[in-house]
């Protein structure tokens, strides 16, 4: 089976990459960015229609952190309807039977109850801070959801929580809130700080998911012959930002005074994925946030020290 990985250098794709090269009897395809412009239309069709793939895991996506979401509405909606349309359309035409889509738990309404079920998609208005990339999100798992009711495929997606580890984005302001933590914290330490603030109230509630443990659950997702339009993947377990940051702390021993500044925005005040049937696919996580955020920090550590430290 030829396996298209899009968004392959990102820190999802690198992780799926990680999981799949396990198999036997998968060829991986992957293009950079440069090599393949997912927003132009054309690039996408010349490509499908040269390589043939026979599945396509769709990793590729403009991500980041409230600020950004925030910041830049344009381009988080546009690059990512983009890319979902042109791919899925592209895969359609050149004969995908086989298309993995994965967007957001974003995707749920900013007070959806909790824990979030995958029934709670459009019941609600979404989040203010990050509606943009939520809605291209939602757009992309409708189509999969349209093409395969309509043509019979097996287009299907995932809806991620928060993930984190090696090869995520630790950019000072645009990155998402593990790692903008992650490295002020680190920052701290090494400047000798006595306190770091840290936006909002610290009282709003995530769940995180280390990345290679999404990988699994894409393949266990991969070798189900009729999935669900879309499950949520996660842990089930959320924690406060003040407590996610005090972790951090730990682990980096940093031993400094933790602040929050509630003049910034909280965005939602909880989420925490529903994993009922995620578990009756048959998968669970088996990375603790404690031991994530310990390979985590290890992974920051070694990335700095040879130059290659994500910062896009």
């Amino acid at each position: 089976m030829r396996i298209f990985i899009s968004g392959h250098n990102g820190m999802v794709g690198s992780a799926v990459c990680r999981r799949l090269s396990r198999e036997p009897n998968l060829e991986l395809i992957t293009r950079s960015r440069s090599q393949l412009d997912l927003t132009q239309a054309d690039q996408v069709r010349e490509f499908f229609a040269e390589e043939r793939p026979d599945a396509v895991v769709f990793c590729a996506a403009k991500v980041g952190g409230i600020h950004a979401n925030n910041t830049y509405p344009v381009q988080f909606m546009t690059d990512n309807l983009l890319m979902s349309v042109n791919a899925i359309q592209a895969a359609f035409e050149n004969n995908v039977r086989r298309f993995l889509f994965l967007g957001s738990t974003c995707i749920y309404p900013r007070l959806a109850p909790q824990p979030i079920v995958e029934d709670s998609l459009l019941t609600g208005p979404l989040e203010p801070t990050n509606e943009a990339y939520a809605l291209a999100k939602i757009a992309g798992l409708k189509l999969c959801e349209y093409y395969r009711r309509q043509y019979g495929v097996v287009y299907h997606s995932v809806m991620p929580t928060n993930m984190y580890g090696p090869g995520d984005n630790y950019h000072p302001s645009n990155s998402h809130v593990l790692p903008a933590l992650l490295r002020r914290i680190v920052e701290a330490k090494e400047n000798g700080d006595s306190e770091v603030v840290i936006w909002g109230t610290g009282a709003p509630r995530r769940e995180f998911l280390y990345v290679d443990d999404l990988a699994d659950a894409i393949w266990r997702m991969l070798n189900i012959k009729e999935p669900p339009s879309w499950v949520n993947i996660g842990t089930g377990i959320d924690i406060s930002i003040l407590d996610l940051a005090k972790k951090i702390a730990a682990v980096v021993g940093y031993e400094g005074l933790i602040k929050t500044d509630p003049t910034k925005p909280d965005g939602t005040p909880r989420k925490v994925c529903d994993v009922s049937l995620l578990k009756k696919l048959g998968w669970s996580a088996q990375v603790s946030l404690d031991e994530g955020l310990r390979r985590t920090f290890a992974d920051f550590v070694a990335e700095a020290r040879s130059g290659v430290l994500r910062e896009a």
